[in-house]
């Protein structure tokens, strides 16, 4: 087979790859996400809530497609990860999709019934199905800081010496503070682009309150990351063509070790600077009326959010706590170069295609959702 990258090139480009399909997944799905965080909040009426659901009702699936595609890529670039994180962490990721499950059905089936209770039951189950997936996607990157507690043995078989309530330590529980808070200034932020009246108006005192949790949340988090939390460093590699091999290399763990790329790559400061800076201009846009820019600065700040977690932890994917040296990293925990060249090609046709179906469907259903419009709308509405 004749590649067109060599395995070195190639482990670098799907690092980028994936991370932009989580960057499109945070973008896109977050907003759900936050709506349905807020639902039982920012709508005080059944009309007030049907509008929220219509806000995002069209496109929600679409944009599930990004989550779907980043757990894809995850297994066809990383399967050591994608096996040693479902075997650590069952329990979460069992929680976060049960969670999930909330959302189709109970967008499809809260207006099956005029019944008050139905819809309440309906409308605290799409709330649990925004807050439980945004919280425990923050707890999760919050564990991967500290590094989770597994190691390989001489088989190169995984062992997880953890448990679930050790996740939830306090480090972690601060960044699902920060993910949730994120997510649901996010959704916030896109009410008050897509909704009028008192949802409009709710929506953006709920955007300025999530948005200030997540703000000193995060700088807190940046706090405890250069001060208290023991990152990760790469002393010694194998050579670049090696795979599935994470114990032959040598790996300290050292305080604000996590703050060391921006020596070497001293732009990759603008990662922190604009997911802080892009979130706060956000919030002064909302606050002044301008919904659209707050909207794209909203964008911008999530999208740095990870960023800012990614290029701190560039090259390590999944740290080790308990053995530093089994921890998987974009060059040990890779598929093999033909695999990835394949995946390659694959991803170049289907990710523009993505692209353009997200931006025709929001071009389509672009507009304000309003209460009389869903009232008109009958059954054709959530």
């Amino acid at each position: 087979m004749i590649y067109l990258f060599d395995y070195a090139t190639l482990k670098l480009i799907w690092w980028l790859l994936v991370g932009v399909l989580l960057v499109g997944f945070a973008i896109l799905d977050g907003f759900d996400l936050g709506v349905s965080a807020l639902l039982p909040f920012v709508g005080r009426s059944d009309v007030e809530r049907r509008v929220m659901l219509n806000a995002i009702g069209p496109t929600w699936e679409g944009n599930q497609v990004w989550f779907i595609s980043a757990g894809a890529g995850t297994f066809a670039a990383w399967p050591l990860v994608y096996a040693t994180a479902f075997s650590g962490l069952y329990v979460a990721l069992i929680l976060t999709l049960f969670a999930l499950f909330f959302r189709p059905v109970g967008i499809e089936y809260r207006g099956k019934l005029d019944d008050p209770r139905w819809r309440s039951a309906w409308d605290w189950g799409l709330c649990i199905g925004g807050t439980v997936p945004a919280l425990i996607f923050g707890v999760a990157f919050g564990n991967l800081l500290q590094g989770v507690p597994f190691h390989f043995d001489a088989d190169q078989r995984v062992f997880y010496t953890g448990s679930f309530f050790g996740l939830l330590n306090p480090f972690a529980l601060l960044s699902g503070v920060v993910s949730l808070g994120m997510l649901t200034m996010h959704g916030a932020i896109y009410l008050q682009l897509r909704t009028d009246g008192a949802v409009q108006a709710r929506a953006k005192r709920a955007a300025l309150v999530c948005g200030s949790v997540f703000l000193v949340a995060f700088a807190l988090a940046g706090f405890f990351i250069a001060r208290d939390i023991d990152g990760f460093r790469i002393l010694t590699m194998p050579s670049p063509d090696s795979a599935f091999v994470p114990q032959a290399k040598t790996v300290e763990r050292l305080r604000g070790a996590w703050l060391g790329n921006y020596t070497p790559y001293p732009w990759s400061v603008l990662a922190p600077v604009f997911a802080f800076g892009a979130s706060l201009l956000a919030l002064v846009a909302s606050r002044t009326r301008r919904a659209g820019i707050a909207f794209v600065l909203s964008c911008l700040g999530v999208a740095s959010v990870v960023l800012t977690a990614g290029l701190a932890m560039f090259p390590f994917i999944l740290p080790s706590s308990s053995d530093p040296a089994s921890s998987l990293t974009i060059y040990d925990a890779v598929s093999s170069h033909r695999t990835l060249q394949i995946m390659f090609w694959v991803v170049a046709l289907t990710v523009p295609l993505l692209v353009a179906y997200t931006s025709w469907a929001y071009r389509v259903m672009r507009g304000t959702v309003t209460e009389q419009k869903v009232r008109e709308g009958g059954h054709g509405m959530y």
